[in-house]
């Protein structure tokens, strides 16, 4: 096995094709440390949810977060009540696999309120379910979103909801699908950034909303390989700068990739992993006798 990267960077289930093995044994081959698991990989297992869980735990990964739960905040009435059902659930999956993060992205629902305070208590209350399993929310809004669609208004409304285990999400495609100016990252409280997601894109900009979840949800590329490397350069120093010392997870959604062996994947990621570590933060391997990451990649 490949030694491990630099242990802040970790890639997504989302990225790789096939069984939930699979995909674990291709990353720790690749020198990754953690996994960012997606829902429906652990649910969809042929023997099950605790057959999936077992292969996360013996894998020896680290739940960088779970994901995702969408369309929470702004509801009422039934489709509330749904909603915090549809929330425990969640919840429970993600304690079982001891990830300490749940990602709930900002609502597309034409049926959810633009009341920034109703949507800062609904994530309060999100907050609250979550605090018995020991696990915090990071809310990250979505370039598409309803009402909150720049991470400067999630980074509003969590701080009306002001819970201790709420916080954001920051992704990198969505912040520059949304030409959110990086600047606005100086002013987030580096202890409240729950998670960063790292993607790029091929393209210079993204001309509606429609364009922008196509995109996201079928041709990211994994950062240095985009066409907005100095864009994403800023981003992470200015997160490193600010004081940020939590995980980088590769948000990477790519059909492309879907159809490629999963060590080819995986050794993009690794790559892209190197750069970030070596060349833009400027930090090496933790094992002092280890291989550098170049010579290894």
């Amino acid at each position: 096995m490949a030694h491990n990267i630099y242990e802040g960077f970790g890639m997504d289930t989302i990225s790789l094709a096939g069984p939930i093995e699979a995909k674990l044994e291709a990353m720790l081959q690749a020198g990754f440390s953690q996994v960012m698991l997606k829902a429906n990989d652990l649910v969809g297992h042929p023997q099950g949810l605790q057959a999936a869980v077992k292969a996360v735990k013996a894998s020896g990964l680290r739940g960088t977060g779970f994901q995702v739960l969408r369309d929470f905040e702004g509801l009422s009435g039934h489709l509330h009540d749904y909603k915090v059902d549809i929330a425990k659930s969640m919840l429970e999956m993600a304690a079982a696999l001891d990830c300490k993060v749940l990602l709930a992205c900002s609502s597309v629902s034409a049926h959810a309120t633009h009341d920034l305070d109703k949507i800062a208590k609904d994530l309060r209350k999100l907050a609250m379910l979550a605090v018995p399993f020991g696990i915090k929310i990071a809310y990250e809004g979505l370039s598409w979103g309803r009402t909150i669609n720049e991470f400067t208004t999630s980074w509003d409304v969590v701080c009306r909801a002001d819970a201790p285990n709420l916080g954001i999400c920051v992704d990198s495609f969505h912040v520059l699908a949304a030409k959110t100016p990086l600047e606005e990252l100086d002013f987030l409280d580096p202890r409240k950034i729950f998670l960063v997601q790292l993607a790029d894109f091929m393209w210079n900009e993204t001309k509606s909303f429609e364009e922008r979840m196509q995109t996201a949800r079928t041709f990211r590329v994994f950062p240095g390989e985009g066409v907005h490397s100095e864009a994403l350069v800023e981003l992470v120093t200015r997160l490193d700068r600010l004081g940020y010392s939590g995980d980088y997870s590769f948000e990477v959604f790519n059909d492309d990739y879907l159809n490629l062996p999963l060590p080819l994947v995986a050794a993009r990621a690794r790559k892209s992993a190197t750069w970030l570590a070596e060349d833009v933060l400027r930090r090496s391997t933790p094992l002092p006798n280890a291989m550098r990451l170049k010579a290894a990649s």
